[in-house]
């Protein structure tokens, strides 16, 4: 189920929160936990006995380290299954075709591919990565264990951002969990239904828009595009505005899902964490990934790159963890070479910042910026290489090998101000607007209302399309 559909919007959003809002404090967590799994099970209902497992082996795992607490010995093994569960189904599911059809190329070989898993559980590696946090931090007595497995159950499928995102550590929610009196407040759920407009507002009127000229130029078969260029027909110019749209699609993709699932996180009296903060407007790749899906390098921060030692055992360690971190960044998004490659591509950017040139980019004004968007774009353009109508060779030959044919002029026509529009959106240009427009009740109410109905009258009016990270 998308946020972006009339189903949601109007079917199973307001039945929830009625639900909800409408339940007794103690079962609160049950009708998310209930209503959760029917979101989850709509059209992933085979998958479900993924979901409950991970659920159980977490939990009771969690409930095992709590028992044997002075035993360090049966610790390590109950945390061991935990990640030997957890990550077995997330390498299963997600990587194990990938890996046999490595093999058969590289060996030769015939294997054949597993039957059943074509299609991936949407979210695996979302709600993996939260079941992981939470058995950690158990296991490093960071966090209390969870008795109550509806409230766990809650914790891990709780549908604003189950899917997509953003990664909620236990510890983010787990005191609001347990809070069942006076969760939230008329402020808060004015507050979310604000971010949540603004989010459908990105993904519809933004993503969805700017995300078509993209379209328009590669050609796919099921789209409703109107005009086919294809890859292989469009000249080096327009090759670049379709990637710098796919760039603004990505963003607004991903950044409006987050935005809509904290909306509704405050709608049901849970704070999640931020997960953007105008990333294009970075002025290093270090500061880039400081604000693009800051959940996910936070994540890896923590459970993966200050264990391995961080930056505190010389520099050589230091390069080999950021090593590490970035080519299970690439791993994590996707089962394909491409997404190898782009993390090992973050990889040598951010060692070379490292090493020496970020002390150059902190002194400069201009060329930063230019520096960071130009290869972040590059960077888009090696993750996107693997998708239909594109081809990861045509295309950087396309990039950087200069070639004629369709003109990027009526694109820019037809695109050209949404393209403007969009290139500001990036911008705090237009949190300083609503700032300004916020201090006043009836300028406030005006500007989401307007949001809105211009997003809703969007959904209404189009077909159906997905977000993109539903499939990593």
């Amino acid at each position: 189920m998308v946020f972006s559909t009339i189903i949601f919007l109007f079917r199973f959003l307001p039945i929830t929160l009625a639900l909800y809002y409408l339940a007794p404090a103690k079962l609160k967590n049950t009708v998310l936990f209930v209503c959760s799994l029917v979101f989850y099970c709509w059209g992933e209902v085979r998958f479900f006995p993924v979901m409950l497992a991970l659920i159980l082996i977490n939990y009771l795992c969690g409930l095992g380290l709590e028992a044997f607490d002075a035993k360090p010995g049966v610790r390590k093994v109950l945390l061991l299954v935990a990640l030997a569960a957890s990550l077995g189904m997330l390498f299963y599911f997600k990587y194990a075709n990938f890996v046999l059809r490595s093999i058969n190329s590289l060996l030769g070989t015939g294997f054949a591919a597993i039957q059943g898993i074509s299609v991936l559980p949407l979210g695996i590696s979302f709600y993996t990565f939260q079941t992981l946090s939470y058995t950690i931090d158990v296991y490093r007595r960071e966090v209390k264990t969870e008795h109550n497995i509806i409230d766990f159950g809650a914790y891990v499928v709780m549908f604003p951002q189950l899917i997509a995102g953003p990664i909620v550590k236990y510890r983010d929610v787990s005191a609001q969990l347990h809070v069942y009196k006076h969760r939230y407040s008329l402020q808060q759920i004015e507050e979310g239904m604000t971010l949540f407009t603004f989010g459908l507002a990105k993904k519809v009127l933004l993503a969805d828009a700017v995300g078509a000229l993209w379209t328009d130029i590669i050609g796919i078969a099921d789209s409703p595009s109107t005009t086919f260029v294809g890859l292989a027909n469009a000249s080096t110019p327009l090759v670049w505005l379709g990637v710098i749209a796919y760039s603004l699609q990505l963003y607004f993709d991903f950044s409006g899902y987050s935005l809509m699932a904290i909306g509704m996180g405050k709608m049901l009296g849970f704070d999640f964490p931020q997960n953007f903060n105008f990333p294009y407007i970075s002025r290093s790749i270090t500061e880039f990934w400081r604000r693009w899906h800051m959940t996910l390098s936070g994540w890896f921060r923590e459970y993966v790159y200050i264990p391995l030692g961080g930056n505190r055992k010389g520099l050589k360690r230091q390069i080999f963890n950021l090593f590490v971190v970035e080519l299970l960044t690439g791993i994590w998004h996707g089962a394909d070479w491409n997404f190898i490659c782009w993390g090992l591509y973050y990889f040598v950017l951010l060692a070379l910042e490292k090493l020496f040139l970020l002390k150059y980019l902190e002194k400069g004004r201009i060329w930063p910026h230019i520096y960071t968007m130009f290869l972040v774009v590059v960077g888009w353009a090696m993750f996107v290489g693997n998708e239909a109508g594109v081809g990861f060779g045509l295309l950087f030959r396309k990039l950087f090998l200069p070639s004629g044919g369709a003109s990027p002029v009526y694109f820019l026509r037809n695109y050209g101000v949404l393209l403007a529009v969009s290139i500001l959106c990036c911008t705090p240009l237009i949190e300083k607007l609503w700032n300004a427009l916020r201090k006043h009740t009836v300028t406030r109410v005006a500007a989401v209302l307007v949001l809105l109905v211009l997003s809703t009258a969007y959904v209404v009016g189009s077909t159906n399309s997905p977000f993109l990270y539903f499939n990593f």
